[in-house]
């Protein structure tokens, strides 16, 4: 069938809706399409975006392999035809030898590049299917060998740390390197990882692949566990992503707690890998103690495990346990199974943050991806490209980074203390703005109260910061990792009161360190909000590590928002009365403008959730906002697996009392909406046999309204009906104003899931019975849906309804 497979593999038998869906994705793949793909919770979604997805990729490989013998067998044959034929024309005619001579190349070159690809094809499924049939086989040779290397160098870079002694270059790693702009040099990659590792073995060219996003790490294990179960998981070579924090074996390392501490001390550590240790030949020998290196980052550990990751279908807690029993960096070893994996899994972030994408090596340039959980993708991009500072985190960024460029100006190039010099300024000048200064302590600094918010190109006129180049500052951020080396610096100096004397210093270096360690200690004292426990306190251990640790990665993810166009954000100031609880906040208002190069580079895309209604709202703010035709576009919704009988959804305009339904901001905190409120669900709760679940529009209106229904006595009648449980959902503030149909959907959705279930959903607002909101209800219930003006035929239905269902149970 054109643009479609007949049948595709499942493991059971599939419901006609997922054939749909499954058919469906499998056209908008082979199109080239941006999809957008409803399917109802507990409609086995995820298998069909596998079984669907992945029969697609493998049609296309073979497809691809098809075209590829058949150029090959062209181009042989177009050569010996160039060959026959120059052989019997007179070599005299020189334009016809000439043009010869080039289709000759031409066909050669083009044989040759087809050779190539087919040899590094057939290595690369010849090396997977010698990696499944061994996958059970364990490293014991390698793991002696390792734990054999690493003996040998700990004891002898123990025995050196013994006999070095300190000096000025004890620093050096916190050094920034001379800095050259890009007008100066080609922009180097930020991705300090095993591309480093000088090993062809190690580099290998992306396949096709599939990158399959979504928002939490325990929906990717959900999502591996279906590929698991699947009739692709003997196949496939899949790989699952994830942070430093989550996949790092490190214990030394992962004790540090914070997900920047981690970062930090990894990039540290890889960087030292790369350097001459003092006992390899042709080191230069350095004063000061060994630098550290991650002994789970060796090519050889490496490169096995990235083969077992690519054998074998695993989520991140069975590449933790593989990492351990390996001796090898999951983290590491996931990042280098990219380029040969078919199946790519990873959070949110490691696709929509350019930058974080870059780092990880995600490159979407003609693949695949798959955006799951999607009904929240527009907050999750504006939450992404977000930023926040604290006044707080200000006044120490300024003087963290006072104290680096004090202590080491003897030591850094010119154009980095230029460049510090600014970042200081522009902090100077958000200070400012919020009514403070810096060099003093932030908590006695008095502020007005009072939120302001302005455009990108206002607020830097109003911080006098408009004469500072952010874009070079931005670039500065990322290549000289100023941010790092001040996180290095900081957790030196200013962690657990550690002494910075040692006995070989002088005193002239004494004194220089007294002042700082004095400054330093009188930081920590000014940022808390009470003097500094002492060790045995309860707290102080979690209070030292947050002062440790650089508010600076914070302060360049917010340089870098107010690179934004000036419209697509604002900045919001919130005054708190003082400077340190004071803040400055970058918020996104076009998400688009960073969804756009995703789907710009991908061949497809697909957008999938429970519920994507309202789809116009959604293609308006995502799509045609980034670039994207209605041509490009496809948009596929499914009913639900439950039969519709079971389904009893009505809209509700008013009360027992007859009072009008009307959650609006003028009417919601009334007494009188409050107490019809309670009505409603006492009447419900007499009718309904098993749970019901209210959904309010806050979690602050929630506590508001319960709060009144304690003191009327309300909430004790209906805890005689029903158990009451505070719940842990609310949709948001919006559906107060102007019914949020999209958070709406959402709380729609978790009502009712599975084929037998049945349920009726109540929707309490004389707004949802305008046509207008109706057509943006989840297409499984929208043409279901009955409109109730007064509160007696609702009852009567819902009575009814679970009457009958009680019944047929019996």
């Amino acid at each position: 069938m054109e643009n479609g497979r007949a049948t595709f593999p499942f493991p059971y038998q599939p419901y006609d809706i997922q054939e749909q869906f499954m058919q469906a994705l499998y056209r908008a793949l082979d199109q080239g399409k941006v999809g957008i793909f409803e399917s109802p919770t507990g409609t086995g979604k995820s298998l069909s975006l596998i079984c669907g997805a992945l029969s697609w990729l493998t049609d296309s490989e073979e497809r691809r392999r098809r075209e590829a013998a058949a150029l090959l067998q062209e181009g042989e044959a177009a050569l010996s035809t160039s060959t026959a034929q120059s052989s019997t024309t007179s070599s005299s005619e020189e334009p016809d030898w000439i043009t010869d001579f080039v289709q000759k190349k031409a066909d050669r070159d083009l044989v040759t590049k087809l050779k190539e690809e087919e040899l590094k094809r057939q290595k690369r499924e010849e090396r997977l299917e010698m990696i499944r049939n061994n996958v059970q086989l364990k490293y014991a040779m390698k793991r002696k060998t390792c734990e054999d290397d690493e003996a040998f160098k700990l004891l002898k870079l123990s025995k050196e740390e013994q006999t070095e002694t300190q000096g000025d270059q004890e620093d050096e790693e916190l050094i920034v390197a001379e800095y050259e702009s890009d007008d100066e040099s080609k922009s180097k990659s930020r991705f300090c990882g095993p591309e480093d590792v000088e090993d062809d073995e190690l580099i290998e060219e992306h396949v096709t692949k599939i990158y399959y996003c979504s928002r939490t790490h325990s929906q990717l294990a959900q999502f591996v566990h279906e590929v698991q179960k699947s009739p692709f998981s003997e196949d496939i070579s899949l790989v699952t992503l994830g942070s430093r924090q989550n996949l790092c074996v490190n214990e030394d390392v992962r004790r540090l707690g914070s997900n920047q501490r981690i970062n930090d001390r990894c990039m540290e550590m890889q960087k030292n890998k790369h350097e001459k240790q003092p006992h390899e030949e042709g080191a230069k020998r350095k004063r000061g103690p060994a630098k550290s290196v991650c002994p789970y980052n060796k090519a050889l550990a490496l490169r096995q495990m990235r083969d077992e990751v690519l054998g074998t279908v695993s989520d991140i807690e069975q590449l933790l346990k593989l990492g351990r029993e390996t001796h090898s960096c999951p983290y590491y070893s996931t990042r280098l199974a990219i380029p040969p994996a078919q199946l790519v899994v990873l959070p949110y972030q490691m696709v929509l943050h350019e930058a974080t994408r870059r780092a990880a090596g995600v490159q979407l340039k003609g693949q695949v991806v798959i955006i799951d959980e999607a009904h929240n993708l527009s907050d999750t991009l504006s939450c992404i490209h977000s930023a926040e500072l604290t006044g707080a985190q200000l006044c120490r960024a300024h003087s963290q980074l006072t104290q680096y460029a004090e202590r080491y100006k003897s030591r850094l190039k010119a154009k980095n203390l230029m460049y510090i010099k600014q970042i200081l300024f522009v902090i100077e000048g958000l200070v400012r703005v919020l009514g403070g200064k810096v060099g003093s302590n932030p908590q006695s600094q008095t502020t007005q109260t009072g939120t302001e918010m302005f455009t990108i190109n206002n607020f830097l006129f109003k911080g006098q910061i408009d004469n500072i180049n952010l874009f070079k500052l931005q670039k500065y951020f990322e290549k000289s990792m100023i941010s790092r080396k001040l996180g290095g610096f900081v957790e030196k100096y200013a962690g657990s009161g550690v002494s910075l004397h040692t006995p070989s210093t002088s005193n002239k270096e004494n004194r220089r360190t007294e002042g700082l360690n004095r400054y330093l200690q009188t930081l920590q004292s000014n940022q808390s909000t009470a003097p500094v426990p002492s060790t045995d306190q309860q707290g102080s251990v979690e209070a030292e590590k947050e002062l440790s640790v650089s508010p600076m990665m914070q302060l360049e993810g917010f340089f870098k928002a107010l690179t934004n166009s000036n419209t697509d954000g604002r900045v919001v100031v919130h005054r708190q009365g003082t400077l340190s609880a004071s803040s400055v906040k970058f918020l996104l208002l076009n998400p688009a403008v960073h969804f756009a190069q995703v789907l710009k580079e991908c061949r497809a895309v697909i957008i999938a959730g429970g519920t994507m209604q309202p789809v116009s709202d959604f293609k308006q703010e995502l799509l045609f906002s980034a670039g994207v035709g209605e041509e490009r576009i496809t948009e596929f919704s499914c009913g639900h697996v439950i039969p519709p009988e079971n389904i009893l959804p009505l809209v509700l305009c008013s009360g027992p009392s007859g009072q009008e339904l009307d959650f609006t901001f003028q009417n919601r905190d009334s007494p009188t909406m409050m107490d019809e409120t309670g009505r409603i669900l006492s009447n419900i709760c007499n009718v309904v046999p098993g749970g019901v679940v209210c959904f309010f529009p806050s979690y602050e209106y929630s506590r508001r309204i319960i709060s009144h229904w304690e003191a009327s006595g309300a909430l004790t009648r209906l805890a005689n009906k029903k158990k009451p449980r505070s719940g842990g959902r609310s949709p948001g503030q919006a559906m107060i104003e102007n019914l949020c149909m999209k958070a709406v959907n959402q709380s729609i959705g978790r009502a009712i899931r599975h084929r037998g279930d049945y349920s009726s959903i109540v929707l309490c607002d004389r707004r949802y019975a305008r046509p207008a909101t109706l057509s943006k209800l989840p297409t499984w219930i929208k043409d279901r849906t009955s409109t109730c003006t007064t509160f007696g035929p609702a009852f009567a239905a819902l009575r009814k309804f679970f009457q009958e269902k009680k019944q047929k149970q019996v």
